[in-house]
């Protein structure tokens, strides 16, 4: 069976798209569920468009995308630096791991009570979370990425004399570098979940907020606004770093 041209499934996602708007257009035109719990897109559209006009929904918008940034940015930081410290060396790993595998299950909602306890409803409590949420990607990836250096490699770095540094800046790093940013591109979406989480939770300025107080006060159309631009962002920030992941791994299709 031949694969599909990037084209075709481009216009096949549309399609897709398309029918998924069509059919909700029928469902809310047909009245069997109520318009004040599902509008029409139509009026989601509307709604959408004079937020942004207004700069309702540009200020959530931001807010969203504020805590978000931060809390992944905070996320890949430390768990490159642990990561790539406890991967190269044995040691490390057997006295990390039991801490770890503790670790790794809690879900980020059961330390929101603890941030908030420290941290009050702060935006400090939400990067807190939502860094908390998004390292285990991103720390295992690094941790596995350095551990699995090939051998040879090593061989080469003592056959060109090349210190520990500039091992692990020239060889180590370019070899797991896969390995992070395949965690890296995972851990976005959680980010993007945890700030609305926290948003909600904590009232802080973001979309999560704006779909809960549209929800409180039966504003379906404003609802609907803000998921679809929650949609938007977790495609865009999806693919955004899928074309950063594509533009530093170019080399090994260059290897090929």
């Amino acid at each position: 069976m031949s694969a599909m041209s990037p084209a075709a499934a481009r216009l096949l996602s549309f399609f897709v798209a398309a029918a998924v708007v069509l059919a909700w257009y029928l469902v809310s035109a047909s009245g069997v569920i109520s318009p004040l719990f599902l509008p029409g897109p139509e009026k989601a559209w509307a709604s959408l468009v004079r937020g942004f006009q207004n700069g309702a929904l540009v200020s959530q918008t931001l807010g969203t995308l504020r805590h978000m940034f931060f809390g992944w940015l905070v996320a890949s930081v430390l768990a490159i630096l642990l990561g790539s410290a406890i991967g190269i060396s044995r040691t490390a790993r057997a006295a990390t791991t039991p801490m770890l595998e503790f670790l790794r299950p809690l879900p980020a909602s059961a330390v929101i009570p603890l941030a908030i306890a420290f941290l009050g409803l702060s935006n400090g409590m939400a990067t807190f979370v939502i860094a908390f949420g998004t390292i285990w990607p991103i720390l295992l990836s690094t941790i596995h990425g350095f551990a699995n250096v090939e051998p040879r490699l090593y061989e080469i770095a003592r056959a060109l004399n090349l210190s520990r540094l500039e091992t692990i800046w020239k060889i180590v790093l370019p070899s797991a570098l896969p390995d992070i940013l395949a965690g890296m591109r995972i851990s976005v979406t959680a980010a993007l979940i945890l700030s609305v989480v926290c948003e909600m939770i904590g009232g802080l300025e973001g979309l999560g907020h704006y779909i809960m107080v549209s929800a409180r006060l039966y504003r379906s159309p404003d609802l609907f606004a803000g998921v679809i631009i929650l949609g938007a962002i977790g495609y865009l920030s999806s693919l955004l770093v899928s074309l950063v992941e594509a533009r530093l791994l170019r080399w090994r299709e260059r290897g090929h």
